[in-house]
């Protein structure tokens, strides 16, 4: 016997706008009663490895407040403490739940996402309450199923995240002081002058035009990204012995094609 046709025709509210609208209004308004405040950082990538799938630089230069509603009401999910071979590990994690509309109309119209139309495994919701940030492992879009046939909100599956100095140029104070205080990148505070020059070694002849650079740095390019060579390095090559047999013996050449000095290349 088929479905009463008068109450849903089996497709629940999915063909009534209307009242799907309404069903999403009320979940809205639920997440900003006993929601917080979070802000979601999209994941930008700088240098993509394609063997491993990875990038090392990436960096995250935007931030949207959006409000989430977290699950985990009790405490933190996962392991918590735990002591292994590496020592002292902080496994915790936790759900948030936002609004798929909401979050289509403060980040995925706005921002430039990895993959969009969804949020992004990867990206991170940095919690003002805890001062702390998350990062999302998985989004789970049909919880819960189908309920009253309509999908209006995504689970955002996170653990803490382990920051390993990575770029954060937001624009908001308490997010980008973790780069300031925890990078250990040794290329972070790189020397720019304000002409975009170099700073030249002693016996550089500005006169005749004739520059010997020790360090060459511009605003335009990033040390750890760059494609070309700032310099060709020959005054050091020649003085190393690389250039001449001359000079090639008064020096051991401790390489790795010559780890002992004793073969003359």
């Amino acid at each position: 016997m088929p479905v009463n046709h008068y109450f849903q025709g089996g497709n629940g509210i999915g063909n009534n706008e209307a009242e799907k609208r309404l069903h999403e209004d009320l979940i809205i308004e639920g997440l900003k009663i006993y929601g917080h405040d979070c802000f979601y950082l999209p994941r930008t990538l700088v240098n993509k490895d394609l063997v491993l799938g990875e990038d090392t630089l990436s960096k995250f230069d935007a931030s949207y407040m959006l409000e989430m509603y977290v699950e985990t009401t009790e405490g933190f999910a996962g392991e918590q403490e735990l002591v292994s071979k590496f020592g002292l590990e902080i496994r915790e994690d936790t759900t948030f739940m936002i609004s798929k509309r909401r979050w289509q109309n403060q980040v995925d119209n706005k921002a430039t996402l990895i993959q969009s139309g969804r949020p992004n495994e990867g990206d991170l919701v940095y919690v003002p309450l805890m001062n702390s940030f998350f990062e999302i492992q998985f989004v789970e879009d049909q919880e819960p199923f189908f309920q009253l046939g309509n999908l209006p909100v995504y689970k955002l599956r996170t653990t803490r995240f382990e920051y390993s100095s990575e770029k954060f140029d937001v624009g908001r104070k308490e997010i980008d002081d973790v780069e300031d205080k925890l990078s250990l990148d040794i290329l972070k505070e790189q020397l720019v002058l304000e002409d975009d020059g170099g700073m030249l070694l002693e016996n550089s002849d500005t006169v005749t035009g004739v520059y010997d650079y020790i360090i060459l740095e511009t605003d335009d390019y990033n040390l750890a990204t760059q494609t070309r060579d700032y310099a060709d390095n020959t005054t050091y090559e020649s003085d190393a012995g690389f250039g001449t047999e001359s000079t090639a013996d008064d020096i051991l050449d401790f390489t790795e094609r010559n780890p002992f000095g004793e073969v003359d290349e």
